[in-house]
């Protein structure tokens, strides 16, 4: 323990001298943090709107009026034809167009039924789908809205309707910057503990020093854990940062017990810094361990479930992301903090993180070469 202590010693005063990494602890998680859920934002609003009326009755307008009071659509074309509506979909004005045909209003009350065509620009497919799901859905409420003020003003008695009331769990308002924060901040801590420590004994080969130590009697383990325990602290200050920061800026208090994040943090943090460490004794450059790291980075973000469900991925993506660590992080923050979930309901995900971390910090023993 006493080499250990030494060890320690030196890479807290290098880390100290280092100003860039005080910042990069300090700064970059709380404006990531500030900044990041605000853009990351699934929930498609503003879709732009071409009309194309060829009946001009009351209730077209009332369709149209209800469309674009969605709070959903944007109406950025009201045109007489459709070639003047396609135009504005070529020039990117536009990304739906609604079209009514003439006798839309007649139609409904003497036939009761009349069609309606939607053409969507499908270049951007997620904005496609949810803005042609979103409109479906409104036309469909309006037909509802006309069918019952239709047959009530036949009968004269009110037309009796079920009516479905949901209450949403977890995250009862629906907020999107909710569901991302826990991620982010999962992603800033793979980030910083990943990074820091494939660059650590990169930089000693760098500046020679890593000769000096080699010729010491000190032993490979105590090397890594050296190596380790200091960016391990660092990674425990950038959580306790992202989480205030969570608490200040959105409102997001933990509804688990914040022992239990904690405990997960500190094991998923030893897989992650031991996969840093074992890039770096590959590495002989910063520069190549940056890049080898930006590259295992991009797939662990990618298919980590934070963009992208993972129910959704296909089988060989989803049997791919059992060997991703940080999917196992995403899950547990989102359950701890957003379902209030308990230990006993991370077992699984401790055991998988923990297996990480010994397998990794393992091969990083082994493969640091030290020659005296």
């Amino acid at each position: 323990m006493r080499t250990v202590r030494f060890l320690l010693q030196k890479e807290f005063r290098q880390i100290f001298r280092n100003k860039a990494i005080i910042a990069m602890i300090c700064v970059m998680p709380v404006v990531q943090l500030a900044v990041l859920p605000w853009a990351a934002d699934y929930e498609v609003k503003n879709v732009n709107l071409a009309v194309v009326d060829h009946d001009h009755s009351t209730f077209s307008r009332q369709l149209i009026q209800t469309v674009t009071a969605s709070g959903y659509f944007r109406l950025t074309g009201y045109n007489d034809s459709y070639q003047d509506a396609m135009h504005l979909v070529e020039r990117d004005q536009a990304d739906l167009i609604l079209e009514i045909p003439a006798g839309f209003e007649r139609n409904l009350v003497r036939e009761n039924q009349q069609k309606l065509f939607v053409a969507v620009n499908a270049i951007n497919g997620t904005k496609a789908n949810l803005g042609g799901a979103y409109l479906a859905a409104i036309i469909k409420n309006y037909n509802q809205t006309i069918r019952t003020e239709l047959v009530s003003g036949v009968t004269g008695d009110p037309l009796h309707l079920i009516e479905i009331t949901s209450s949403n769990w977890f995250n009862p308002l629906m907020n999107y910057k909710v569901y991302m924060v826990p991620g982010i901040l999962a992603i800033l801590i793979t980030m910083v503990g990943g990074f820091l420590s494939a660059l650590n004994i990169v930089k000693e080969k760098e500046v020679g020093t890593i000769e000096q130590i080699n010729v010491t009697p000190i032993r490979k383990h105590h090397f890594i854990l050296g190596k380790l325990i200091p960016f391990w602290v660092l990674g425990n200050i950038v959580f306790t940062l992202g989480l205030i920061v969570s608490w200040l800026i959105y409102g997001i208090v933990p509804e688990g017990n914040l022992a239990v994040l904690y405990l997960f943090i500190a094991i998923y943090l030893v897989s992650v810094l031991g996969f840093g460490l074992l890039v770096s004794t590959f590495c002989e450059t910063q520069q190549q361990a940056m890049f080898i790291m930006f590259f295992f980075m991009m797939l662990f973000v990618l298919l980590g479930g934070l963009f992208t469900s993972i129910d959704s991925m296909p089988e060989w993506a989803k049997t791919v992301t059992r060997f991703n660590p940080v999917r196992y992080l995403i899950e547990v923050m989102r359950m701890v903090m957003l379902k209030g979930s308990e230990i006993k309901n991370i077992v699984a995900h401790l055991i998988i993180v923990t297996l990480f971390a010994i397998g990794l910090n393992a091969l990083a023993i082994f493969n640091y070469k030290k020659t005296s």
